[in-house]
């Protein structure tokens, strides 16, 4: 069955356009709890959210919903979307929920959903969903509606939970460290998780309104935190997006790390306790810089699909337990069951913290190739698959690089774009072969 409303992560798209409108957010938290109901008498879930304005009315809509279909709520107000999946887990609930649109503009929200273990949902259960969409609501008896409370001590139980993260013989003391919250879920959680473990800390992005969500601040934004490093002489920065699940970081000297160097460092740091670690996940758009450095300490290397739902179905798949991607989704699987921007922040500055080195000085082996991406735009019909002439090109083009660069050619999922993007250890060369392979899937 096709899927009319869930996309790669949940359902989103701009609020009062179909499908973020509040009879759609009624219908779908009915549909929903119909479904909690074929395995549970008495269902409760957990609902979470950013700082959206929007975030009132389809919270309001959901819970409506769900009481309708017999299922209990437990309102958390603004939290993390890592946090909601922590505490769905925690608190034993059937689902968690999650009104956000991540590091979307604040027009936007959507919904996410996690399991009773706090992971991702599989397909079959988003089907389900919307073969309920589609059939005729069966209201409950007023004695059989389900019953809502807030939990106040939600924010503090996550703030608990992220800090036994951290080495329990470590501390941050001595660090001076910017959090950026992009006005964001985290913003009463992040500045009191590194506040409470000893760093001085200096917040911004920490003053929602409703509207400012990711504007101008937050990982996709990091020109402020990278400002306010420098402003205040502290030694890092660290970026959230709008519902805290990645991250970007900075250090003293204003140099900003994705999301492929830091998995480089939990990896590292783990191998420099003696611990071992078989082997570590990224993405086809992973840099091949960190693919070497990793293979050269003996850890495998597997790349999956770019999205981090793929990254986590890879790691289940193989037993593994860290990964991520370069816009800074990172999973450690014996943390937490999906990726958080706290989290994976408190385990790159535990590395810091415990041997005394820079983050610069963590990866100083590790130079990134540079990348050249070229964005082809697609005739209507065009099948780019079959042009023989860049078949011949892209193969001349790896034999040409060799181990020393690689080739990656895949359609975008949302425009009649081709993206061509050559890695190589000489810029001058990446950009030269990715030249080469864009006109001939032009010609």
């Amino acid at each position: 069955m096709s899927r009319n409303y869930f996309g790669t992560d949940g359902i989103r798209g701009t609020v009062g356009q179909s499908p973020i409108t509040p009879d759609f957010m009624l219908k779908l938290g009915h549909a929903v709890g119909r479904v909690l109901r074929k395995s549970s008498e008495r269902p409760s879930v957990i609902i979470g959210k950013d700082t959206r304005i929007s975030g009132y009315m389809i919270e309001s809509a959901l819970e409506a919903g769900f009481a309708s279909a017999g299922v209990d709520v437990l309102l958390t107000g603004p939290l993390p979307t890592p946090g909601v999946a922590y505490l769905t887990r925690a608190l034993r609930q059937d689902l968690g929920v999650v009104i956000s649109a991540s590091h979307n503009a604040y027009p936007d929200n959507g919904i996410k959903f996690f399991s009773a273990m706090g992971e991702k949902l599989p397909d079959a259960w988003e089907i389900a969903v919307e073969q309920a969409l589609g059939e005729m609501p069966n209201w409950v008896d007023s004695a059989s509606l389900g019953r809502a409370r807030r939990i106040p001590e939600a924010r503090g139980r996550y703030i608990e939970f992220c800090k036994n993260c951290f080495g329990s013989d470590l501390t941050l003391k001595g660090l001076k460290v910017v959090i950026d919250a992009a006005h964001g879920a985290a913003y009463n959680v992040a500045p009191e998780v590194f506040h409470e473990l000893g760093a001085e800390v200096i917040a911004i992005g920490c003053k929602p309104d409703g509207l400012n969500i990711n504007a101008g601040f937050g990982a996709t934004s990091p020109a402020a935190l990278v400002a306010a490093v420098k402003e205040h002489g502290a030694h890092y920065g660290v970026a959230l997006d709008g519902d805290a699940d990645r991250l970007q970081l900075v250090d003293a000297a204003g140099r900003l790390y994705n999301g492929d160097e830091l998995l480089y460092v939990m990896v590292a740091d783990r191998l420099n306790q003696g611990l071992r670690v078989p082997g570590a996940v990224g993405t086809l758009m992973t840099n091949m810089a960190v693919e070497v450095a990793l293979k050269s300490r003996d850890v495998e290397f597997v790349r999956a699909k770019v999205g981090d739902r793929y990254v986590l179905e890879e790691l289940s798949a193989r037993g593994w337990q860290l990964g991520g991607e370069g816009s800074g989704h990172l999973l450690a699987l014996d943390k937490h069951t999906t990726g958080d921007g706290i989290v994976s922040a408190l385990l790159v500055l535990q590395a810091v913290s415990r041997t005394g080195k820079s983050l610069a000085e963590h990866l100083a082996g590790v130079e990134l190739f540079p990348q050249t991406l070229i964005n082809v735009r697609l005739q209507p019909g065009q099948d780019w698959k079959s042009n023989a002439r860049m078949a011949r090109e892209q193969a001349e083009v790896t034999a040409e690089l060799g181990d020393h660069g690689r080739v990656l050619i895949r359609a975008s999922g949302t425009e009649p774009l081709l993206r061509v993007m050559v890695e190589a250890r000489d810029a001058g060369l990446a950009q030269q072969c990715a030249q080469r392979l864009a006109e001939a899937v032009k010609a």
